[in-house]
């Protein structure tokens, strides 16, 4: 690993470390950037026993020292770089530029911004222009339609990762405009509000025949983000193949990259035309409408390549906040390991996202036209389970360990008990076994708790 453009390291976080710099620099920068916390300049991992320490510390300054608030914008975390725990800080761009660090507000000395592997300081004249092209189409500068607005779901939410909102939570919120009135984000968050999010069901493949209506809003936009997230679990049917020595299931699609892009569609929505995003299962295929589409200053290459620059900072603090949303600028990339950029369509308003079922309810083919979406079903499902197996059959691993790991390569937040009810070469004792054994060979690991966790297959990724 090298420093780049995108890409600042840090040996370790001192009082001396002007890490507010650093990010102000990403944070005017175009294509953001991370920072890592713990890594020399010769891009070695350095051990580092404060890390937690450095986290609080890390999110504690850019909160406080850094204006417009960057809050939605940066996330902290661990990676482990050659099995060494370091701290990662990813930056978006921000829409609100220039970003300065509040001590010396617009000037250079307080404005910075990414060149080459450096954060230079800004000249007057750069901060004057940014200043005047400044995006204000924030959520948070738009007055609320309603001021009788109550958040009791938006506190369970919070209290449910046990997070208290004190009596100031809109304000450290950022719910409130400039003087002091819930702005549009409040909105959208508050217990009743007008914004409806639809799930919509057709008897075909267009949208003639509706057959399903389902309604989730006038309410928290987190509460209508659960329900779309549960319909849509029930709508995605599981077909099973029995064959020895093990059942196969497969959805109609991939939940976890579906999970991503229904949430990416609520949270990056333009809502500033009251028109929210839409969900509509078609009898071959789900489609994922959000209005709006790229910034002005991103191109589809940065799109696809991570660039990240949150059209909603205020509704990405609070998702993250309760964890609907993991890391920044890592959910895109796993949707296209999966899907590929050709499931992406941009329009001049719109930005749709076009999931081909990996089979059809009804019993038929795909059809083998070349001009159709579902081609690009044969290089995406399961392609992970097809390079693990191919890789798996030429290690000297044992029949029921190369029957685990293809099972778990397609099922991968399978249980212990599901494993022995479907393997039917192994007992619950053995899954347990052998599971331990292919951890120690390196070819598993897990991934999150017991429970709500996965297992990840490492040869997947080589």
């Amino acid at each position: 690993m090298i420093e780049t453009n995108r890409i600042e390291f840090k040996r370790q976080l001192t009082r001396d470390l002007d890490i507010e710099k650093e990010v102000v620099a990403f944070l005017n920068y175009r294509e953001g950037g991370i920072i890592y916390i713990g890594i020399d300049d010769n891009g070695k991992p350095v051990e580092n026993v404060n890390i937690d320490d450095d986290m609080l510390q890390i999110k504690n300054r850019l909160r406080d020292n850094i204006l417009p608030s960057p809050m939605g914008l940066f996330d902290v975390t661990v990676e482990h770089i050659d099995e060494v725990p370091v701290v990662r800080v990813f930056v978006s761009s921000g829409s609100e530029k220039p970003y300065y660090k509040k001590l010396y507000g617009l000037s250079p000395k307080g404005c910075f911004l990414r060149v080459g592997t450096s954060a230079e300081p800004m000249t007057q004249g750069q901060i004057e222009d940014l200043f005047s092209h400044r995006v204000r189409r924030s959520l948070k500068h738009i007055p609320s339609p309603r001021k009788d607005l109550t958040f009791r779901q938006l506190h369970i939410y919070y209290d449910s990762k046990n997070l208290t909102l004190n009596r100031n939570f809109a304000q450290n919120l950022d719910l409130l405009t400039d003087d002091g009135r819930f702005n549009y984000a409040a909105y959208l968050l508050a217990d009743e509000n007008g914004m409806s999010i639809k799930v919509a069901k057709y008897a075909g493949k267009d949208r003639d025949k509706l057959v399903e209506n389902h309604e989730y809003g006038y309410c928290s936009l987190l509460k209508a983000t659960d329900g779309v997230l549960e319909r849509l679990h029930i709508e995605n049917t599981v077909k099973s193949t029995i064959s020895y020595p093990y059942r196969t299931d497969t959805p109609l699609w991939n939940e976890r990259a579906v999970r991503e892009l229904v949430i990416n569609a609520i949270v990056h929505n333009d809502y500033f035309n009251e028109v929210p995003p839409k969900f509509e299962l078609f009898s071959d295929r789900l489609e994922i409408t959000s209005t709006g589409t790229l910034p002005d200053d991103m191109s589809q290459e940065d799109f696809f390549n991570g660039v990240s620059n949150p059209r909603n900072k205020e509704l990405m603090r609070i998702f993250r906040d309760v964890e609907l949303v993991e890391s920044l600028g890592t959910g895109l990339q796993r949707v296209l390991k999966v899907y590929g950029k050709e499931c992406f369509v941009f329009m001049d308003h719109f930005i749709r996202v076009v999931i081909p079922y990996a089979w059809l309810p009804n019993g038929e083919d795909y059809p083998d036209s070349p001009d159709t979406i579902q081609k690009t079903i044969q290089k995406t499902i399961q392609k992970t389970t097809r390079k693990t197996i191919q890789k798996t059959i030429q290690k000297d691993l044992s029949t029921v360990q190369r029957t685990m790991l293809e099972y778990l390569a397609a099922h991968p937040k399978a249980t212990q008990k599901e494993m022995a009810r479907d393997i039917t070469i192994v007992s619950l004792g053995g899954v347990k076994y052998n599971l331990q054994v292919l951890q120690k060979k390196g070819w598993l690991r897990r991934v999150g708790p017991d429970k709500g966790g996965y297992w990840e297959i490492i040869a997947a990724d080589l």
